[in-house]
């Protein structure tokens, strides 16, 4: 089977598409949820923010998150002009379920960085010619020069998760994958890049409630599709894909940083923490940047 990348959103003729509600299983519940219908269930509202063990009840206060994340953002352009100067490069991949907050999190971290040496990479599917490459060749070609930062909205690690689970690989390609890429991370590393790799880790009502925003919202409900809603009706499979994958490609040299991203706001921090208190850039201020907060971040499969 041929590899896909995750831009399937929706075409505007798709906004109306009526969706059947989804018969779910939910901590040992059953439960129906209709994400046609504009009011979102109690039970999603009530369990959203503490689903999947998120250990906080409340949100991270909307004033103290712009005071702490403005510190932060004020480090990572000091940061940057330690990367040019240099000559130093950065790799940082975002992965986790649909909804998972990976695309605000990238905007946050880059929102005043100098786009000039500052790129995301986001692919689309792979183009007929891609399809015949090295699965790694066309993530190769956005790889950083000297002095730049670069973010992987998703990354090789589709092979890992969205295309095991659903069908979109073979399983000798998924299998193959695994054994190969640790590997691959060591060669990155090995060339002196710094490399971060991410796992935004999400509860399962509060993707749901994330995926009724998206449906009901003018602004958002663009990156609605309804491969988010095959995606829902998978969890448990994409649970056991996320536990292997964190476990055959952990490495000392390219470990799975998880971040339990319930809350936005704590996530954000916590991804631009990691990355600042990682770099060696002149001038840092670790007093402004702060101390990690263990029960939002940590490492590996031991995490989520």
């Amino acid at each position: 089977m041929n590899d896909v990348g995750k831009d399937s959103k929706k075409k505007p003729d798709q906004a109306q598409q009526v969706i059947a509600p989804l018969e779910l299983k939910i901590d040992g519940k059953k439960r129906s949820f209709d994400i046609d219908d504009p009011e979102l269930p109690d039970w999603v509202e009530k369990t959203a923010l503490t689903s999947g063990g998120f250990p906080y009840t409340e949100k991270m206060p909307e004033d103290d998150y712009e005071k702490v994340l403005e510190r932060l953002q004020i480090e990572l352009v000091k940061m940057q002009y330690w990367l040019q100067d240099s000559g130093s490069s950065v790799i940082c991949l975002f992965e986790g379920r649909d909804a998972a907050g990976k695309g605000g999190t990238i905007f946050s971290l880059r929102q005043y960085m100098n786009p000039r040496s500052a790129r995301n990479v986001a692919l689309p599917k792979p183009s007929e010619t891609e399809r015949g490459q090295w699965y790694f060749q066309r993530y190769i070609a956005h790889f950083p020069t000297d002095g730049e930062f670069v973010t992987f909205d998703r990354s090789w690690y589709n092979r890992a998760g969205v295309e095991p689970v659903l069908g979109f690989c073979t399983p000798e390609q998924h299998e193959a994958f695994l054994n190969e890429v640790p590997g691959f991370e060591r060669m990155i590393v090995s060339d002196g890049i710094h490399f971060f790799k991410f796992w935004l880790d999400i509860g399962q009502t509060m993707q749901l409630k994330r995926f009724h925003d998206r449906r009901h919202s003018p602004l958002k409900n663009w990156k609605f599709s309804p491969i988010d809603i095959e995606g829902a009706k998978k969890w448990d499979g994409y649970t056991k894909a996320r536990d292997q994958m964190l476990a055959r490609t952990q490495t000392p040299s390219a470990p799975w940083i998880v971040v339990r991203a319930n809350d936005k706001r704590r996530a954000r921090i916590a991804v631009i923490r990691r990355i600042l208190l990682s770099l060696p850039y002149k001038g840092r201020d670790v007093e402004a940047i702060g101390n990690e907060d263990t029960l939002i971040i940590g490492s590996g499969a031991e995490f989520v």
